[in-house]
């Protein structure tokens, strides 16, 4: 019913509504993700096979290494030499489809429960200005509960995808270490860190996990390829979690 250029646009328009007071995007790909939706739209014209997220626009926090883009982390201390290739887990997202909005705030080097930091300067709550959206990937949660983005990507070393999400009102999941996989993501404690998905629903970020989930022989963390073989759309919509009692 909607095609992608309609919802990229449609996204951007808010971006550029919200961001100026939320200052939750600090890079904005907007000529870029035109061009990708343009390319989504011919794919679906030609009858191409198609990804599970194909056409859906996704951000990315600045910890993700993005091609042809500099990964600043909230520091001045990384430079701007762009990144050569995508982080594992964005180049998965691409392969089913998504097209990135652009890339989302966080405090120096991931290394706070606040989105603050010298570089970029603070993301707001979106429902008060006076008050956070938590950390370190505040930036990502704060752009899901504004509607700029439908999806996004975070990562947790001690609670930054969970703290922001509970704090903005969106979902997120914590994946098992070594299923999405780090190469191509700035690191916090290594042998703690993991990425993760996060939207506005629990179905969405199933969704979204499905994309990023995989085996990444460059990634020492990185779980074996039959660690991957679960559908998680599939189990969830079989009521694997009918029953349960989370606490």
């Amino acid at each position: 019913a909607v095609s992608p250029t309609e919802l990229v646009e449609a996204h951007l328009q808010q971006i550029e509504a919200r961001n100026p007071d939320l200052n939750a995007f600090v890079t904005v790909f907007a000529e870029q993700a035109r061009a990708e939706a343009r390319q989504r739209e011919h794919n679906l014209v030609r009858g191409e096979p198609l990804g599970m997220l194909h056409g859906v626009p996704v951000t990315v926090k600045d910890s993700f290494d993005v091609a042809g883009w500099p990964t600043r982390a909230g520091s001045h201390l990384r430079g701007t030499q762009p990144a050569a290739r995508d982080a594992a887990a964005v180049a998965q997202l691409r392969r089913e489809g998504a097209i990135l909005l652009g890339k989302t705030n966080t405090p120096e080097l991931l290394a706070s429960y606040e989105t603050d930091n010298f570089l970029t300067g603070r993301t707001n709550h979106p429902l008060d200005a006076e008050r956070t959206p938590g950390g370190s990937s505040g930036g990502s949660a704060a752009a899901l509960a504004a509607r700029m983005v439908p999806a996004a990507t975070g990562t947790d070393t001690a609670g930054s995808l969970r703290i922001p999400s509970a704090i903005c009102g969106t979902s997120t999941i914590k994946p098992t270490r070594g299923l999405v996989p780090l190469r191509g993501v700035v690191p916090l404690s290594p042998s703690l860190d993991h990425a993760g998905p996060m939207a506005r629903t629990v179905m969405d970020a199933v969704m979204l996990l499905n994309a990023m989930a995989g085996s990444d022989p460059a990634d020492p963390a990185s779980a074996e390829a039959d660690a991957h073989k679960t559908d998680y759309v599939k189990a969830l919509d079989a009521g694997a979690l009918k029953g349960k009692r989370l606490g």
